[in-house]
């Protein structure tokens, strides 16, 4: 029998003293999307993320708010637990620095150091950043403030414990020299090596006494231990380091160690020489990847120009968020959250790509063949086999650049199949090949190929969009069968039954109007020049802004069906094509007064972009406008010239 393949990933433990913000969420979507992907490619995974919850800062931060530092973090956690389930973070476990399993097993950790002689009593003076919980020496200031966030530090003096960083100095640069995977992107290991240990390690204060929240140093409680030694231990702690038979036997060593850049010094440093003192083996990899800024600079709490990920995603949806912060972002590098960025990528790729992909394929299923997938013919095909090559070739480049964590590379090569099997419509026309008979059986191979190859986009979205694929096998009538959803399911074409029944539903992704949106999101702003016109007064009843209109999204449209809907006297379904690219279906109160034949053909003005509706039981997404006169008459409002179908109305 196999031995199990396991895989271990950690994010940083976050801190508590204010609510996250979307680039703190970067770095959990990361390690989720990695640890979904491994399980879905047979590995047992353990995923493992939490809060650090000790140190001055929270003491400080809890005073304020007039809260003990317990009643302080306890909302705070609350919160973040709250937004991990939003975003669809699937972790194993989710440590806390204030349980008992973890404070316990710290406080033995720190008592072995000391016994073995790693650790000694002296006394401290020195500069010392309260937000960033670190220590700094002269040197190292940047214009006498905080190298790495920028503060004002304190000079500080007092009593404490030093833990013996130069003792291991020579083992740990060994190792980063022996195993170059050990820090990732390789730029970091050269700041951390040409920074820090070629200069000479200095010993590092582990603990403290001008303040008690934290965990109290066993035999000397005037002392609690310093926090980064107590953080950092969360990754074995929560593994039940110690413990017989423990998941800590089982996973450690880390596989990869997610952090961002800013906490790399504590994490190759301090955490590999504090591992080394335990005799344990080093994580695999630690990956300090970039900050996900805004075009003003870094994002942050205490700035308070942090943005809300848990607004973004009520608004947008969890998969619009996640694929945004996978797929922009070139995982290791810097990156710029904008709205309109994240807007333009819902519509280029979300929706125009893969949502018009799905609609488009599954309304042609339905019109030409009442959704029922024939067998497709073996036809010798230079576009069929071009899709199908792509389709399987896909997984393996995509395991490929997921495994070296380059997220967005694995993301931009799914969608080289996405745009293929796009594409691949344009190429065979199945409109046109619907008008011929003898071509059915081709229309019907076209049609096999598309909801085959949209099943492996499916497969292979799941670990980065969890929500999508569900929606979308619901789709190809295949929610029900495990086994199409499976890894191993895409190292064959063709694994999809003839038969079997499709159905369009909603639109995956709706269409937004950009700037209606950074309206909404932003709210209104200003004149030009910041100067207001009181000459026209914005407060009369009744009216409305040119802004409000133009949210309002109007295109001509194309009727191309239409027919009467069971039981029901006054509602039409009608077909309109807004262009060769995009069909929409609408329920419409007009069977008094329009025979369905008497409307195709008809270029007609169209709300595009109302949220999707069912009305009787059928789909209506978006709205056909008409008059209707005192009498009762009504007369759709149409264009005077022919105009191509899908252009703006303004």
């Amino acid at each position: 029998m196999a031995e199990e393949k396991t895989f271990y990933i950690t994010t940083p433990i976050y801190y508590p003293s204010n609510k996250l913000h979307v680039g703190n969420s970067y770095t959990t979507v990361a390690a989720d999307a990695v640890a979904r992907f491994k399980r879905l490619t047979g590995y047992k995974v353990w995923f493992l993320t939490g809060t650090d919850e000790h140190g001055q800062k929270i003491q400080r931060q809890a005073e304020l708010a007039g809260k003990a530092p317990r009643e302080f973090v306890d909302e705070i956690v609350a919160w973040i637990k709250e937004l991990w389930q939003e975003l669809d973070i699937d972790y194993d476990d989710f440590i806390r620095t204030t349980e008992e399993r973890h404070k316990k097993k710290v406080a033995a950790i720190f008592t072995r150091f000391y016994e073995q002689g790693d650790i000694y009593k002296g006394k401290y003076e020195g500069w010392y950043c309260t937000p960033c919980e670190a220590y700094w020496t002269e040197r190292q200031l940047d214009e006498c403030n905080c190298p790495d966030c920028g503060r004002k530090v304190e000079l500080i003096a007092e009593e404490a414990y030093f833990f013996k960083m130069s003792k291991y100095a020579q083992q740990l640069q060994d190792h980063i020299e022996t195993n170059p995977d050990f820090i990732l992107p390789p730029s970091r290991k050269n700041e951390m090596v040409n920074n820090f240990l070629n200069p000479g390690l200095e010993d590092l204060c582990v603990s403290r006494t001008s303040f008690d929240w934290g965990i109290p140093v066993p035999f000397d409680p005037d002392h609690v231990i310093y926090v980064w030694l107590d953080a950092l231990s969360n990754y074995i702690t929560a593994l039940g380091y110690g413990e017989k038979g423990s998941n800590f036997e089982t996973f450690w060593p880390a596989d990869v160690q997610l952090i961002g850049k800013d906490i790399l010094r504590f994490h190759t440093i301090y955490w590999p020489i504090f591992l080394m003192a335990l005799g344990e083996p080093l994580p695999k990899t630690v990956f300090g990847h970039g900050w996900l800024m805004l075009q003003e600079g870094k994002m942050s709490k205490s700035k308070g120009n942090a943005i809300d990920p848990l607004v973004l995603s009520d608004r947008y949806s969890s998969d619009a968020l996640r694929y945004f912060l996978l797929r922009e972002i070139p995982f290791g590098q810097d990156g710029i959250f904008s709205l309109e960025s994240f807007i333009n990528r819902i519509n280029t790729d979300l929706a125009n790509d893969l949502g018009n992909l799905v609609s488009r394929t599954l309304t042609m299923a339905e019109r030409y063949f009442d959704g029922k997938l024939i067998e497709p013919q073996a036809d010798d095909d230079n576009t069929d086999q071009e899709l199908i090559n792509t389709a399987l070739d896909t997984p393996a480049l995509v395991e490929g650049f997921t495994d070296q964590l380059k997220i967005s590379d694995a993301l931009t090569e799914l969608w080289k199949l996405v745009k293929r099997s796009n594409k691949y419509i344009d190429e065979n026309t199945p409109w046109e090949l619907a008008k011929d008979p003898a071509k059915k059986g081709r229309l019907g191979t076209v049609i096999y190929n598309l909801v085959e190859s949209i099943r492996f986009i499916a497969v292979m979205l799941q670990p980065f969009m969890p929500r999508t694929p569900e929606s979308i096998w619901e789709q190809l009538g295949i929610a029900s069968n495990d086994q199409l959803k499976t890894w191993d399911s895409l190292s064959e074409w063709g694994a999809i039954q003839p038969g079997t029944v499709v159905s369009r539903g909603d639109d995956l992704f709706p269409r937004l109007n950009l700037q209606a949106e950074i309206r909404e999101m932003q709210g209104d702003q200003p004149a030009e020049n910041g100067v207001k016109d009181d000459s026209v007064q914005d407060d009369q009843e009744g009216l409305i802004s040119l802004d409000h209109f133009q949210q309002v999204d109007l295109r001509v449209a194309a009727i191309t069906n239409a027919e009467k809907i069971p039981k029901a006297d006054k509602l039409l379904k009608v077909e309109v094509s807004l262009g060769e690219s995009e069909k929409r279906q609408v329920v419409a109160g007009i069977a008094e007064h329009y025979q369905p034949d008497q409307l195709i053909g008809k270029h007609v003005i169209f709300v595009s972009n109302l949220k999707p509706v069912k009305l009787r039981g059928v789909l209506s997404q978006g709205m056909l406008l008409a008059a209707t006169a005192e009498d009762g008459s009504l007369a759709l409002t149409t264009v005077d010239r022919e105009i191509p179908a899908g252009s703006r109305v303004s």
